[in-house]
């Protein structure tokens, strides 16, 4: 059956600018080509049919709203498969027989005055299954049923209330003052199927096990395995910090139910090896002056086959990480807790993450290169000293690692990925969310001048002599590609090996008030020859996160998988390009239509399953 459609738009937010009066300006310029490389401009087979002027508005009213409806509440769900409409091209009949996974938030208003962060809406699953030999693709969506998601919504009126606030969030219309629901696990983040097992992840407790024929919620999925017992075994330093840490445990985990060790949703699949990578750490170390990581590593029937603890002396956040034939890297970032802020997070009167800040105090970002395998390195490296390079920077998503060394044991490590910088990362006002005022600012992700500030692609070089000692660490722009961009990601089959292309979402620059984000654009990039291609979706319309589905042993041989907003007429379309011809004029092989009652926010991670 299918729910009632019914969207909830964010009228609530007011404008953060004084709007104009609207009025039709020409097409947005195209897009400039820099020295480096070459650049497509947005192609006829950019735009599809029964497009309107309306889409050529280019000012700060149609900025606005596009912004908000880029993060549209969507309520419906369909539990029975809907076949897309091809609009325009057609399937490959050499396509790979498979689903697509995409997970996100779904709601960010109730029915009583509140609204959440994007971060902490409730997880809506996407799976597009397309079947290469029909040539046809069909659509189904579901919101993950958590232990939040059951509480807060009424499955016979199909109304919700916010009972959980949510680490970014503050309540308005619901218990707000008090309120010791925060450890809201909304399992938006990330989609794995992995082990027979279709799991939905979110940076702080366990995944979502979904039935992947129905997307049904069976239940969480202990993947940590009952270690969360060996946490406490560790020798306190009697201090100032371990005394405070001593008295505020019980707090955390008796009234705000916070677990003592949280699963981070960015796992990691050794292709080589054919192994599920996935680490945890201590949500109670943000109180005291050291981390605790935990890496565990699965066959392909979810049997743990190792296990390794690294406590490092150093107060640390991460959000993504690598690793290679060699090391786990921790790209750390150090953080400070605001005392005067965690009080007032404590009382519900503002976000928890209020009491948490980057720590701009040094120049340099520390990365830890932790042993993988420790039984079989010649290195005498001390794990607890980490290479400091020479910037300092947020890590947002690492792409691909891997390494090489030379006939006198020397090692270099290279490192894929899109970083931002501390000037600009701010926990409470990622997306441009306000929890004072409940709206969604599109200029804080675009900072005028800001483009060395936003998010960027670049790759990290690390030397290592035959002991282990660090000569040499560099950051450098990919490709000299300076537009912002994230998301970027590889051919999955590359993983951990020398890969030549890197896909990633980016922007065109050609909208005057949304000149960074959202997303317009897919850009390639050739490493080696160092070209850059790109592929642009059109005037007000929006990219999510890229994904490769091979299907041949070329790097680029398959095809890229990508979800298209068309915000200003509310309609979403799965878009599929050809890697080879990106930057050219045929590189749209098909564009499919999902049906405007099932019209879904922007979608954080994704996940391609080919069928066995």
């Amino acid at each position: 059956m299918q729910a009632e459609p019914c969207h909830i738009l964010p009228t609530n937010f007011p404008s953060p600018i004084k709007l104009p009066r609207f009025h039709r300006i020409p097409s947005p310029a195209r897009i400039k080509t820099p020295r480096v490389a070459s650049i497509s401009t947005p192609d006829s087979t950019s735009y599809a049919p029964g497009r309107t002027a309306l889409e050529t508005v280019d000012d700060s009213v149609a900025a606005f709203w596009d912004y908000q409806f880029l993060f549209v509440s969507q309520r419906s769900e369909t539990t029975e498969a809907v076949t897309l409409r091809v609009i325009d091209g057609a399937i490959p009949s050499d396509f790979p027989s498979g689903t697509y996974y995409l997970t996100g938030p779904g709601l960010f208003a109730d029915d009583h005055g509140s609204t959440v962060h994007p971060l902490d809406g409730h997880g809506y699953l996407r799976a597009f299954s397309i079947d290469g030999v029909n040539r046809e693709v069909k659509f189904m969506a579901r919101y993950v049923r958590t232990e939040a998601q059951v509480e807060e919504h009424d499955p016979e009126t199909n109304s919700w209330r916010f009972t959980h606030r949510g680490p970014f969030s503050v309540l308005k219309g619901g218990k707000r003052l008090g309120n010791i629901k925060v450890m809201k696990n909304v399992a938006n983040t990330s989609v794995l199927r992995w082990g027979g097992k279709l799991l939905c992840l979110w940076e702080g407790g366990d995944p979502y096990e979904i039935e992947p024929g129905t997307l049904e919620t069976t239940g969480s999925f202990d993947m940590i395995d009952g270690c969360d017992s060996l946490i406490d075994n560790r020798s306190n330093c009697d201090d100032t910090w371990d005394i405070a840490a001593g008295l505020l445990k019980p707090i955390l985990r008796g009234v705000f139910k916070m677990p003592p060790k949280r699963l981070l949703s960015h796992y990691k699949l050794d292709a080589k090896r054919h192994r599920l990578i996935t680490t945890s750490c201590n949500a109670e170390d943000m109180l005291l002056p050291r981390s605790n990581f935990t890496f565990y590593e699965y066959d392909e029937n979810f049997k743990l086959l190792q296990r390794q603890e690294f406590n490092i002396p150093d107060h640390l956040m991460i959000h993504d990480w690598a690793f290679t034939d060699t090391y786990y890297i921790l790209f750390a970032n150090r953080i400070k807790l605001d005392v005067i802020g965690s009080m007032t997070a404590v009382c519900g009167l503002s976000p928890m993450v209020s009491a948490l800040s980057v720590n701009p105090s040094k120049s340099t970002s520390p990365i830890y290169l932790l042993p993988r395998f420790p039984g079989k390195s010649s290195s005498n490296r001390n794990w607890r000293v980490p290479v400091e390079a020479p910037s300092t920077m947020w890590l947002l998503h690492v792409c691909n690692a891997y390494e090489a060394k030379d006939v006198d044991g020397n090692l270099q490590i290279q490192i894929h990925a899109s970083i931002c910088s501390y000037q600009w990362f701010n926990f409470q006002k990622l997306f441009g969310y306000d929890w004072q005022n409940n709206k969604l600012d599109p200029s804080i992700m675009n900072l005028k001048g800001g483009d060395e500030l936003l998010p960027r692609l670049v790759q990290v070089y690390i030397n290592l002599d035959a002991d282990g000692t660090c000569q040499k660490s560099s950051v450098e722009p990919l490709n000299q590609w300076s537009k912002t961009t994230d998301f970027p990601v590889i051919n999955p089959d590359f993983s951990g090996n020398k890969n030549k292309y890197v896909y990633a979402a980016s922007s065109s620059g050609s909208r005057q008030t949304l000149p960074h984000f959202p997303f317009d654009t897919v850009v390639k990039l050739d490493l080696l020859d160092k070209s850059i291609h790109t592929w642009t979706v059109g005037a007000r319309r929006f990219i999510g996160e890229p994904i490769l589905v091979s299907k041949g042993r070329e790097e680029d041989d398959g095809y890229l998988l990508v979800v298209e907003y068309a915000v200003a007429i509310q309609r979403c379309y799965l878009v599929i390009l050809n890697p080879k011809r990106i930057g050219k004029a045929d590189a749209l092989v098909a564009r499919l239509e999902v049906p405007g009652h099932l019209n879904f926010p922007l979608g954080f991670h994704g996940f391609w399953a080919k069928d066995i």
